[in-house]
């Protein structure tokens, strides 16, 4: 599986895999994340131009999506913390919008891989109800850090996971 950066002809692809993401999501029990149109394509549009978008290859065919933001504060969302607190203040990645077609494994392994080869500090926030990512977090050596509320109000669980430079 190989890792670029989406770009803007991609987009209706990604927003394909969205929905197929969002159909896994409601197969899985997970019905309040991802709704009222988010993510929208002019999210996706934004996290491409932003050089955020990220695209999941196979046989150059695109099969997952996700938003990788690095930086001095990368996630507004993340300033409040309750029920806990990270582990701690070091410049961060994040993840948003993962998604997978279905179709292939491994997916967000590969995400976070390329996340920490880029940054050894990650935060993620998901869905209290979308156990099989809160599953991968816990099982990929993530800790549960506490919740935060995202633009609209609604809580997220929040993880976090650091690592040795030198194993970045």
């Amino acid at each position: 599986m190989e890792i670029i950066a989406a770009q803007l002809e991609d987009i209706d692809q990604i927003m394909h895999i969205i929905e197929q993401a969002k159909y896994i999501m409601r197969a899985n029990g997970n019905h309040t994340q991802w709704i009222n149109g988010y993510p929208s394509k002019e999210i996706i549009t934004a996290d491409i131009r932003n050089q955020y978008a990220f695209v999941c290859l196979i046989n150059m065919e695109i099969v997952g999506y996700f938003c990788l933001i690095t930086g001095n504060d990368p996630d507004p969302n993340y300033k409040v913390i309750e029920q806990g607190a990270w582990l701690n203040n070091a410049p961060y990645g994040v993840i948003h919008r993962l998604a997978s077609s279905g179709t292939a494994k491994g997916i967000a392994r590969k995400a976070f891989d390329f996340a920490f080869s880029r940054i050894n500090n990650v935060r993620v926030d998901t869905n209290h109800d979308n156990l099989p990512m809160q599953n991968f977090l816990k099982n990929s050596g993530f800790t549960y850090c506490g919740i935060i509320y995202v633009s609209d109000g609604t809580p997220r669980d929040a993880f976090q996971k650091t690592i040795a430079a030198d194993q970045a």
